[in-house]
């Protein structure tokens, strides 16, 4: 299967009349139409080489993009012991992956349920959702064909979850941010891997490859929608949403990509392992900051980088160096967590 994963709907720069942003819409929901996978005819799961059988070595985590995979501790490990924990780790990632598209769903559509007749937001979110629905059946297709039984996020988060999506009509300016809380760690992650083309299980390649793709088109969106809402705001509105969105980042970035209690106890990850990742050693700490050039590029932007929110985003360890275009590749240490 080859699946391109360039990035479209990429729309740069912000789009500042009624006109261009509908003009914009148009062309992501045209997009959804023309080019869109179903993920139950663009792989192929009974394919012999998607067979998953015990101790394959294409499951050990790589070293290059997984924060566990590179750590000492885990290269230690006898080989069959890494490729269970390696399966349970992707299979918790895309249980992850599938939990967050169902809070970004119910949110979108509590926002499409206020939006106006011939509104143009209205169409091209009801296609991002419907594109979103396959992401959760492909990804808990992944889940099972892997036969792990993970939880996905931690528990508390998975309560918080049943009242997120009421922000999408409420408070949407938070809720895009959360979206993107959600969003960019996963694509940067995805995107690190597919570069580096090493050796990983065509389930996960042909996962990746599809989410990746679509993903453009929901990112740019998310992206524009607040490059567009945010200078509409008042300046108490706009102060606070500068100080809510390097906090929106880190704390749903730490309950995204951060492994459940069940993970550390599963396989006896000692204690120091996980301060390690998360997030004391350098390149784990760099690796955390790659996560939201783009978010801070984004900030920048529609005037939610101030000197206060600097400091926000700095005490978080998520300030750096914004990205100078979508999706531009990390300078420095690139692995990442999920």
């Amino acid at each position: 299967m080859t699946i391109s994963t360039e990035r479209t709907g990429s729309v740069r720069p912000p789009v500042d009349s009624d006109a261009a942003y509908n003009e914009m819409l148009v062309r992501l929901s045209e997009g959804s139409v023309h080019k869109h996978f179903d993920p139950f005819e663009d792989i192929d799961w009974d394919a012999p080489d998607f067979a998953v059988v015990p101790n394959d070595p294409r499951w050990v985590l790589q070293k290059e993009t997984d924060p566990l995979g590179g750590h000492p501790w885990y290269q230690a490990q006898p080989l069959e012991k890494q490729i269970e924990i390696g399966m349970w780790r992707q299979a918790n990632v895309a249980k992850v992956g599938l939990q967050f598209e169902n809070i970004l769903i119910r949110g979108m559509m509590q926002y499409v349920f206020s939006t106006p007749n011939g509104s143009p937001e209205a169409r091209y979110c009801t296609h991002e959702v419907i594109e979103e629905c396959n992401h959760t059946m492909m990804f808990q297709e992944m889940v099972n064909r892997i036969g792990m039984d993970t939880p996905g996020m931690s528990r508390p988060l998975r309560f918080v979850a049943q009242f997120l999506p009421l922000a999408g009509n409420t408070l949407p300016v938070i809720f895009f941010m959360g979206v993107l809380a959600g969003e960019e760690p996963i694509d940067h992650l995805q995107k690190s891997v597919l570069r580096e083309d090493g050796v990983i299980h065509p389930i996960m390649k042909g996962v990746m490859a599809i989410h990746v793709a679509e993903e453009a088109r929901h990112i740019s969106f998310a992206h524009e929608f607040l490059r567009r809402r945010v200078p509409m705001m008042s300046r108490p509105g706009r102060f606070v949403a500068s100080l809510a969105m390097p906090l929106i980042m880190r704390i749903l970035c730490d309950a995204i990509v951060v492994p459940p209690k069940q993970f550390w106890a599963e396989f006896d990850i000692p204690e120091q392992v996980k301060r390690d990742l998360f997030w004391r050693r350098p390149e784990s700490r760099q690796a955390l900051r790659n996560y939201f050039a783009d978010v801070r590029m984004l900030a920048h932007d529609s005037g939610l980088m101030n000197p206060a929110s600097r400091l926000v985003w700095k005490a978080l360890k998520i300030d750096g160096k914004a990205s100078r275009y979508r999706s531009e590749p990390s300078r420095g240490t690139d692995r990442v967590a999920a």
